[in-house]
C-alpha cells in the first residue's frame, strides 16, 4: 500500500481538509498519484451544499465500484459533508466504500491504512500541514457552525463551532512559512466567531496579532464572516494589523427583510448597510465581497428587486450568486415550499451577474494608471499572476522569476474579473504597511 488518490469538491474548507489528509497519508509513506485507477487508497471529499455538487459526488462514487471490484484490497473512502453522524444509509447505497468520515475526522482512514502498513499512525504523524503547499494556503481555525440558517446543511454535517487554540494555529502557520508559504487564509463557516468557545475567549483579533509575528508570512486573509460577529474590534484590527489584508467577505444572502427573517440571518437590511458603512469609514479602500441566494422560498419579484437595489446601492467588489437548492434535512426543506421555478431562479441569477459585471467594470477601471502591490502566485499562459491585498487578480509579463515575491505593478488594462499591467518596482516587504494603491512615477 503505497499510493493514494484524492478528489475534492466544494468550499475552501474542503480543500484545506484534503490538503491536511494528504499530508497525513504522506507522513505514513503513501504517495499521491494522478489517477484513481493507480491508487491503493481512493478518497472522495464531498460537498452537498447544492444539488449539483452532490450529483458530481454520486457520479464519481459510481466510477469507484469497478475499481474496487478489480482490486478488492484497495481502500475506498468517502469524506466531507455528504457524511452525517450516521452512515448506515450511505453504506447500503455504496457497499463498496470501506470508510465514511465526517469533515476533519480522518482517524478511521488513518487507522485502516496504519493497520495495513503495520505502523502506529498516531506516532508517525506530526502537524497536519501540506507538505508541498502553494504560495497561498488555507488554514482552518474554527470548525462547524452554531447558527441555524434555514437553507444551510453545514451545522448538521460539520457540527457545533469548535475553535482551534491560538498556539496550535500559530504552529501550523509557522510550519507553512518554513515550507515557503507567503499568504494564509484563515477559514471558518463563521470565522469571526473564532475563540468564543475557548478558555479565556481569545478572539480573531488576538489570532491576527499572534500570526502577524510569524516570520515569512506576508499576508493574512480570513473568511467567511457573518454580519452578526463582525465587531468593530475586528474591523479596526483589519485596518491596523499590518499583514491582515483589507479584504472582507461578508455574505448578505438577500436584500429583503422578509427573506432575511425566513433565512434566520439575525440581521436586517438596514443593519447590513450600517455595517458596510462602518467598515468603509474605518477603511476607505477596503474590498468587500458578498454572497447572494436567489429563488429562496417566498422570494417574489418585488422581494428579489430589493436584493438588486441593495447591490446597486452598496456597489461591492464581488458578488457570488447562487440559485437556491433544497437540501434535505434543513429547516427550509422541512417547513418551506421551494416554489420559485428553476428558470426564474436562473434568470434572477443572470440579472445579478449582469449588474455586478457593470459595477466591477467601473471599480476595476478606476485602477488603470495606479500602482498595486501583488503577491506573485505563479504563471499562466506565459504571464505571471498574483493578487492584490484586495484579492484582485493581476497579470504581468517579465522574464525574471518572481514566484512568491511582492512586486509593484502599474495597471494598464482592466476587465470585470482581472487587471493587467507592467512590472514597476519589485518591493520585497516582510511587513507591508503601505497602501495597496500608490500613485506616482515609475
Amino acid at each position: 500500500m503505497n499510493s493514494y488518490y484524492l478528489w475534492t469538491i466544494g468550499c475552501q474548507m474542503n480543500t484545506a481538509d484534503s490538503d491536511r489528509l494528504g499530508a497525513a497519508l504522506e507522513e505514513l509513506g503513501v504517495q499521491q498519484v494522478e489517477k484513481a485507477a493507480d491508487a491503493d487508497v481512493i478518497v472522495l471529499n464531498s460537498c452537498v451544499v447544492r444539488q449539483g455538487a452532490e450529483d458530481k459526488v454520486v457520479s464519481n462514487l459510481a466510477w469507484m465500484a469497478p475499481l474496487k471490484k478489480e482490486q478488492p484490497e484497495r481502500i475506498v473512502a468517502l469524506m466531507g459533508c455528504m457524511v452525517g453522524p450516521k452512515s448506515d444509509e450511505l453504506a447500503k447505497r455504496f457497499p463498496y466504500v470501506d470508510v465514511f468520515m465526517r469533515p476533519q475526522q480522518f482517524e478511521p482512514l488513518l487507522e485502516m491504512v496504519g493497520e495495513r502498513l503495520g505502523v502506529d499512525w498516531e506516532g508517525c504523524i506530526g502537524p497536519l500541514a501540506p507538505n508541498r503547499p502553494d504560495i497561498s494556503c488555507h488554514v482552518p481555525i474554527i470548525h462547524g457552525c452554531d447558527l441555524m440558517c434555514t437553507f444551510c446543511i453545514i451545522p448538521y454535517r460539520r457540527g457545533r463551532q469548535v475553535s482551534r487554540p491560538v498556539e496550535e494555529v500559530a504552529l501550523e502557520v509557522e510550519t507553512l512559512a518554513a515550507r515557503g508559504v507567503k499568504e494564509v487564509t484563515l477559514l471558518g463557516q463563521t470565522v469571526d466567531a473564532y475563540g468564543y468557545d475557548l478558555p479565556g475567549q481569545p478572539n480573531l483579533v488576538d489570532l491576527f496579532t499572534r500570526l502577524d509575528r510569524v516570520e515569512g508570512i506576508e499576508r493574512i486573509r480570513f473568511l467567511t464572516s457573518h454580519p452578526k460577529f463582525m465587531t468593530q474590534d475586528i474591523i479596526q484590527a483589519v485596518a491596523d494589523v499590518p499583514k491582515v489584508c483589507e479584504h472582507i467577505n461578508l455574505p448578505v444572502q438577500a436584500g429583503d427583510d422578509g427573506i432575511l427573517d425566513e433565512m434566520r440571518r439575525q440581521y436586517s437590511r438596514a443593519d447590513y448597510i450600517k455595517l458596510v458603512g462602518r467598515i468603509r469609514e474605518t477603511m476607505p479602500d477596503v474590498a468587500l465581497n458578498t454572497d447572494i441566494i436567489v429563488g429562496f422560498p417566498g422570494e417574489t419579484e418585488e422581494r428579489f428587486q430589493q436584493t438588486m437595489d441593495l447591490l446597486a446601492e452598496l456597489r461591492l467588489d464581488k458578488v457570488h450568486c447562487a440559485a437556491y437548492s433544497t437540501r434535505p434535512g434543513t429547516i427550509a426543506f422541512r417547513t418551506m415550499d421551494d416554489a420559485v421555478p428553476e428558470d426564474e431562479k436562473t434568470t434572477r441569477r443572470q440579472r445579478i451577474d449582469q449588474q455586478q459585471e457593470e459595477i466591477q467594470t467601473e471599480i476595476n477601471g478606476k485602477l488603470v494608471g495606479t500602482y498595486v502591490e501583488v503577491l506573485v502566485e505563479g504563471r499562466r499562459k506565459g504571464k505571471w499572476q498574483g493578487r492584490t491585498r484586495s484579492h484582485k487578480l493581476v497579470f504581468f509579463e517579465d522574464e525574471a522569476n518572481h514566484l512568491g515575491s511582492l512586486v509593484q505593478v502599474k495597471i494598464e488594462r482592466s476587465s470585470p474579473w482581472s487587471l493587467s499591467g507592467t512590472l514597476a518596482v519589485e518591493a520585497k516587504l516582510l511587513n507591508p504597511v503601505s497602501p495597496e494603491i500608490n500613485r506616482g512615477e515609475d
